[in-house]
């Protein structure tokens, strides 16, 4: 059995350490810390909209007021089909009046405002977002920008961005040829 040592380690784990055989371990003491995606699944926008949004929480709080608006970025999907991408992008509260979507080449981009509206009594917390938004989107193909179309419904903003005709797949047939029999000789 191993000795323990006036600081309470035992006589084996600081040989171990003597010889360069342990690896430090930190310990963290208090809640739990939040387990977070490693590797491509982890998006550093949605963690810096995260610390942000935190950030501008604790301003609220400290100081008692809103925090300087900046614009933000809504949440979104984008998936693409044989014939298009589809851009889905929550809008909660928004009308289509308050909402532009441009297209520029490969890029579509989408901008609007989400107006505070007024209320009776003191405000004391808030975490719906409030104020200008934009929504960039760099599209990895060729797009027919004249046949883009965009509908609003229940707070979500779905956009169809067909592919150009020479960026859709297409099936190409292989024929046969027939081969020239050769003499031999």
């Amino acid at each position: 059995m191993a000795r323990m040592t006036p600081s309470g380690r035992r006589d084996h784990e600081k040989e171990k350490e003597a010889m360069g055989m342990t690896t430090p371990v930190r310990h963290h003491r208090g809640a739990a810390m939040q387990a977070r995606p490693v590797g491509w699944a982890r998006n550093p926008l949605t963690e810096f909209d995260q610390l942000l949004s935190e950030m501008s929480g604790l301003i609220e709080s400290t100081v008692g007021g809103p925090a300087t608006a900046v614009a933000w970025t809504p949440l979104a999907d984008v998936t693409e089909s044989d014939d298009a991408f589809h851009v889905e992008i929550e809008l909660p509260g928004v009308k289509s009046k308050d909402i532009d979507v441009e297209a520029n080449g490969q890029e579509l981009v989408v901008t609007g405002e989400i107006k505070e509206r007024e209320r009776k009594g003191v405000l004391r917390r808030s975490t719906r977002r409030t104020g200008a938004f934009e929504y960039r989107l760099r599209l990895p193909g060729e797009v027919d920008t004249e046949k883009i179309s965009a509908q609003m419904s229940d707070g979500v903003l779905t956009i169809t961005v067909p592919k150009a005709e020479v960026a859709k797949p297409r099936h190409v047939e292989i024929s046969e040829t027939s081969e020239s029999t050769g003499s031999s000789g």
